[in-house]
């Protein structure tokens, strides 16, 4: 087993040394793989340092300056309370989202019974005719396409389209104190066994010719929320592989995490892994900078 690598004075004074130099990141990332420095803690180390040094520095590495991004009500306890404005005798939610994991680095919350039974069967049960294969973003012209990294199937609903939708979305801004507008519609996803969603960033790449265009709508995604319609057989967890962290899919939990900058410094590179018994459904919640339309 290699031996564990740890964040040195000397290494924080070299990448600041590069930065000051107006050495690009994936530069001095590079050199820092190339030295030995696994990928994780390199990036963990640059990011400890452009937090340390400021905005100049940032400015001299040429990263995206941090944004503001959604945060859970009370996630550093163990119950968010929420009562939502669009509740209903149908709905058999208890009231409370129970906090079960909290990083702050990346930013990850899991969050238990967040949807109810009822709600998860009944997301399923209103996407399942409108299911396709997956698209993926086409990073060259901002549409989309078939991608072999995105095995799923899955459908869009507009933002508000039901009553159940307009109920979750209600509780998501709630929840993240986020406007409601700044959401993109609910994306339902089937995995069948076998299939999976290889590890990726949610962001848009802003050196890709094709982000302009997807940014007209809303500027950037800043977080993402990803609800658990049910519990497959086996397998298809969402990996979070620069953390070494993986979330279990159980029936109406949901994990949050949000990224600050477009930028792999973030650590949220995810994926969702192959489902290997059964099949896996998801609800995805997108939010972004500003109003979507």
């Amino acid at each position: 087993m290699p031996a564990a690598q740890h964040i040195t004075p000397e290494l924080q004074r070299w990448i600041a040394e590069q930065a000051d130099a107006g050495q690009p990141p994936q530069v001095v990332l590079q050199a820092m793989r190339e030295s030995g420095w696994s990928s994780k803690v390199a990036a963990q180390a640059l990011e400890e340092t452009l937090r340390s040094g400021g905005i100049d520095r940032t400015q001299a590495l040429g990263l995206p300056l941090p944004t503001r991004v959604p945060e859970p009500m009370a996630a550093d306890g163990s119950l968010v309370h929420l009562l939502d404005m669009l509740e209903t005798p149908a709905c058999d939610r208890a009231g409370s989202v129970h906090v079960l994991a909290s990083l702050l680095n990346p930013r990850i919350v899991v969050l238990g019974q967040f949807l109810s039974e009822t709600e998860c069967d009944g997301l399923i049960a209103l996407a399942a005719a409108r299911l396709a294969r997956s698209e993926t973003v086409e990073a060259s012209t901002g549409g989309s396409e078939v991608n072999d990294a995105r095995t799923s199937e899955g459908m869009f609903f507009e933002r508000a389209e039901n009553a159940l939708c307009a109920r979750i979305e209600q509780r998501i801004a709630a929840l993240l104190a986020w406007p409601l507008e700044n959401g993109e519609g609910l994306q339902v996803l089937r995995y069948r066994a076998n299939t999976e969603y290889k590890p990726h960033y949610d962001y848009f790449d802003p050196l890709q010719p094709g982000t302009a265009a997807v940014l007209e709508r809303g500027g950037q995604r800043v977080a993402s929320l990803v609800m658990y319609l049910n519990t497959p057989a086996r397998g298809g967890a969402t990996v979070f592989p620069d953390v070494h962290f993986n979330v279990l899919p159980i029936k109406g939990n949901a994990v949050f995490f949000s990224y600050d900058r477009p930028h792999p410094v973030t650590r949220t590179l995810h994926g969702g892994a192959p489902v290997l018994e059964g099949e896996k459904w998801v609800a995805t919640k997108w939010l972004r900078e500003r109003r979507f339309d």
